[in-house]
């Protein structure tokens, strides 16, 4: 054996609380950034507005405008600059004319020289916002032409504040934006540690390794074993089917999530499977097999989890334990022959010891006559050799319960028959007169059985040969509201008339001929309360004489 994998050093739950906080310190790291970069641009975007703001109300007050008139505009517009710029709060206002000679400045040694920066599109009457490097600093700017009375671009107003300002009051949002961006990752990683714990608990404290090898046992057990297996969740909805389970259930396509109503199951098959039919070893006839059910519930924590069913195909053990009865019956009436031998043996002994010679010669005879006409009665209407042996044995058996087994004159088996014909039509013929034997069983002495087997030849209105059984007995009759249901599994002649137990007789006879292509019913009494109202069983199945599916699979049904 190889040796094992050493535990990895680090669990599940540690695994996915690491993950789930790299991946939520990854998330909060982006949306913080994002979350700065909106911050300065919104900063900036407030103060280039205002500084824009400030420039157009200095560039349209009419003072201002026709200071540009005079000869020195200067003491005019300095004053008024320097009021609007304390009151304003920005770093400077500058009135300038076109060609860039300043008349108002915070430092009044600037007064009368030339601008740092060019007029650009404010000298042909544009206004301009952005950010530029002057004598103050780098700072965000707006210039606003000045136009005199006739629409002429005499001047412009420059309003601006450092950069350095604008910085120091995007700054100060930053540590409740960093505050909030750790709170959340706190709340986040403690979030990730309850949900890894929830996740280890789910699990079981099993580790990925684990849980892999689970996994991969349960594939190999469900999807190994022959027999089938269904799973069921707690509202009966199907949580997994292996493939044997499909073969026998006949499910085609992906079954799973459906509910158990969904599959146009049998009644007694749907019943237990949702277990409204509980018990072990439930019988079950699925098409051509004979299932055997065990529904098993699975509770999880004390909660329902649903259940399990396990599957097993007995078809072929019927099958065999159908041949065993066969065989039994032939050697209970062999036994009962042999009884009836012995006793009549016995009769000749003291015929003999007593002298009457001539009596004992006439019973002899008389026997000779009547076993010679029931066994060549039989072998000339039937010629198949199991057949024939069944009837006889039959007949032995219904004479050794007091009854009486006929074989009706229109009996005709000329030859021998196909071998997986055969296996049904014994199947068929033993079932219906063991049926017929328990049913006159209970009605007095001197009760029979009628039996008539005949092979119709293909014809026109047959495409092709067809084997007709019919057994009337002397019996009670099938209660007439039980004609529909006494070949389902359960309701056997012998339920139905003294309450035995349940057997699959008489399910088995309908499966094997509708397997075939045929049929079987039951003719029940009339149901009239006259004294001379007949009562009686008439069981008649038709077995057409083709090559089934199962004939071809070495006769297995």
């Amino acid at each position: 054996m190889s040796a094992p994998h050493p535990r990895n050093r680090l669990s599940l739950t540690g695994y996915l609380f690491i993950a789930h906080v790299l991946l939520l310190t990854a998330a909060l790291g982006i949306t913080g950034a994002l979350w700065i970069a909106q911050h300065d641009r919104d900063i900036d975007r407030q103060y280039t507005e205002r500084v824009l703001a400030i420039a157009r109300s200095v560039a349209v007050l009419p003072d201002i405008r026709a200071a540009f008139a005079l000869e020195d505009p200067a003491a005019v517009i300095d004053p008024i600059a320097d009021r609007i710029n304390t009151a304003t709060g920005a770093q400077y206002i500058v009135v300038a004319d076109t060609d860039g000679t300043r008349h108002s400045h915070v430092n009044d040694a600037l007064i009368g020289r030339t601008v740092s920066t060019p007029p650009g599109p404010a000298a042909r009457g544009q206004e301009w916002t952005g950010v530029q490097t002057g004598t103050e600093g780098r700072s965000v700017r707006a210039k606003v032409p000045v136009f005199d009375g006739s629409g002429g671009v005499v001047g412009y107003v420059s309003v601006g504040i450092l950069e350095a300002d604008v910085d120091s009051v995007a700054a100060t949002a930053l540590p409740a934006i960093l505050g909030t961006i750790s709170a959340v990752l706190v709340l986040g990683a403690g979030a990730a540690y309850v949900l890894s714990r929830r996740v280890r608990a789910k699990t079981h404290g099993l580790e990925p390794a684990e849980i892999t090898a689970l996994l991969e046992g349960r594939e190999a057990l469900l999807y190994g074993v022959r027999e089938g297996v269904l799973a069921l969740d707690a509202e009966g909805r199907i949580t997994l089917v292996n493939e044997p389970a499909r073969a026998m259930l006949e499910l085609t396509g992906d079954r799973e999530g459906h509910r158990l109503d969904e599959l146009g199951l049998d009644s007694r098959l749907h019943d237990v499977l949702s277990g409204a039919d509980p018990g072990a070893d439930r019988i079950v006839l699925v098409g051509p097999r004979v299932l055997v059910c065990n529904r098993m519930p699975v509770r999880v924590r004390g909660q329902d989890g649903g259940a399990v069913v396990t599957l097993r195909d007995r078809t072929e053990l019927d099958r065999l334990a159908g041949e065993l009865d066969g065989a039994r019956t032939l050697t209970r009436g062999l036994r009962a022959q042999s009884h009836e031998f012995a006793n009549r043996i016995h009769t000749v002994a003291g015929m003999l010891e007593l002298g009457a010679y001539d009596d004992a010669r006439s019973y002899l005879d008389g026997l000779s006559a009547a076993h010679a006409r029931t066994s060549t009665g039989i072998a000339e209407r039937i010629s198949d050799p199991a057949l024939a042996a069944l009837v006889l044995a039959k007949s032995a058996q219904a004479a050794e319960r007091g009854a009486e087994l006929r074989l009706s004159p229109l009996t005709r088996i000329a030859e021998p028959l196909p071998t997986e014909l055969r296996s049904d039509l014994l199947l068929v013929v033993g079932n219906l007169a063991d049926n017929a034997l328990e049913s006159v069983a209970g009605a007095g002495p001197r009760g029979w059985v009628e039996l008539m087997v005949l092979r119709h030849p293909a014809g026109e209105e047959l495409p092709h040969d067809l084997v007709e059984v019919r057994i009337v007995d002397s019996g009670p009759g099938v209660d007439p509201a039980m004609t529909a249901e006494i070949f389902a599994f359960g309701f056997t002649t012998k339920v139905a008339r003294d309450g035995g137990s349940r057997g699959l007789g008489l399910a088995l006879v309908r499966q094997t001929c509708e397997s075939r292509g045929g049929e079987v019913w039951v003719e029940s009494p009339d149901g009239s309360d006259a004294p001379d109202a007949a009562e009686f069983s008439a069981f008649t199945a038709y077995l057409p004489v083709v090559e089934t599916a199962a004939g071809a699979g070495a006769g297995a049904r």
